[in-house]
């Protein structure tokens, strides 16, 4: 897998616009990856004719082959549907590499997007009779916040982190939101602001916990070689990984140490790099727990010291590690993680603005579903390394 590393390259970035839910009345999730798909191929320099794989994740079988008809792609594409919620956008990214590298394809077009609470995805209704439905809804354990906030409070237990520090990732992201002209929620928040927000699930406050928006990112991967003739600066895939623990809390061999640890060593050994390389992190964060798991098992700091770690400003802007530059899901957009992706490729190519990283030069991306149980991790470069 070695020899993957510096052979693949984002060459086409799209985000539809964004906003909060109900800010775009009628809009579907189709119209919304389509809108993030053309802004990638016009961005790309690729023609339509050029692009023959298809990647994506939506509310309907076959999503994939919809989404290249509505595009007019041609016919003998390659078209896979990612159906792994909030992995399902870097997972993306793995698989179109694995096509590419197979031969299946040329050039890939990932896109994902959700309208408010709706994903895309199917919500897991095939799953009767399953633990859904006969372990965890009779005993009040309904939707994410309180699976996730089972494994945040177990966290607090063994390590004495703090709802502040919690605070302190809401904190940033919506300081880093303020500076992107397409997030969702702009407005800076406080400590206090934080603090003063309602309880959803302990240790859950309202600002924990990621807003449902109107959202949809889309990347085009090509070779190396031939994204050294399109128009726009490459940014290149250095380490990938992937792991699966388990599928939900109850099933965790460890609440708190969970499928990011494996997931990032296999990213870091690929590309030869490790977290002191790293100059910004885009991490699934659909709680601020989340995020900040992430951090410790991505090797950023040691287990049980995420809670300081993200104190004092260090993952802002001009700290050591800016942390979702892009604002997030927090603030951001959901859109199951892509915007991660569009964010780090924009980045890289060094046109974030305001936002913008200084010098940078190494970004990592994680996706995660499963209650932290599914991750996946991209390692990304504005060189092949």
């Amino acid at each position: 897998m070695n020899s993957i590393k510096g052979q693949y390259a984002i060459v086409g970035v799209g985000e539809s616009d964004v906003g909060k839910r109900g800010s775009r009345p009628g809009v579907t999730v189709m119209d919304l990856d389509l809108e993030a798909g053309v802004r990638a191929i016009r961005d790309s320099g690729l023609r339509k004719e050029d692009i023959d794989g298809v990647i994506a994740r939506g509310p309907q079988s076959n999503y994939s082959a919809v989404l290249a008809g509505c595009l007019g792609l041609p016919p003998r594409h390659y078209i896979c549907d990612v159906g792994l919620s909030g992995s399902a956008s870097a997972t993306m990214i793995l698989n179109a590499v694995a096509a590419l590298h197979a031969g299946f394809c040329t050039s890939v077009l990932c896109m994902n997007g959700s309208v408010g609470g709706d994903e895309g995805g199917g919500g897991g209704e095939g799953v009767r009779g399953g633990w859904v439905h006969d372990l965890s809804q009779p005993f009040g354990q309904l939707g994410a916040p309180t699976g996730y906030s089972l494994l945040a409070r177990r966290h607090m237990h063994e390590y004495g982190t703090t709802s502040e520090q919690f605070g302190a990732i809401a904190v940033a992201c919506r300081k880093h939101a303020s500076l992107n002209s397409n997030a969702s929620y702009r407005t800076p928040i406080t400590l206090e602001d934080h603090q003063n927000s309602r309880m959803i699930a302990d240790p859950f406050r309202l600002l924990d916990c990621c807003p449902s928006t109107v959202a949809a990112g889309a990347v085009i991967i090509t070779s190396a070689e031939r994204a050294r003739d399109l128009p726009n600066k490459p940014v290149y895939l250095l380490g990938l990984g992937h792991c699966n623990t388990h599928s939900d809390g109850q099933y965790a061999p460890n609440m708190t140490t969970v499928a990011m640890r494996d997931a990032s060593q296999r990213a870091y050994e690929m590309a030869g790099l490790g977290p002191k390389d790293v100059d910004f992190a885009n991490l699934y964060d659909c709680f601020t727990y989340a995020a900040l798991v992430t951090l410790e098992d991505y090797g950023f700091c040691k287990k049980g010291e995420g809670g300081a770690f993200v104190e004092n400003g260090r993952i802002e802007l001009g700290g050591e590690l800016p942390l979702n530059t892009g604002g997030g899901l927090l603030s951001q957009g959901h859109a199951s993680g892509f915007l991660h992706i569009t964010e780090s490729a924009t980045q890289l190519r060094g046109a974030a603005g305001e936002r913008q990283v200084a010098d940078a030069k190494i970004g990592i991306v994680s996706g995660q579903c499963g209650t932290l149980g599914i991750n996946a991790c991209l390692l990304l470069g504005n060189e092949p390394g």
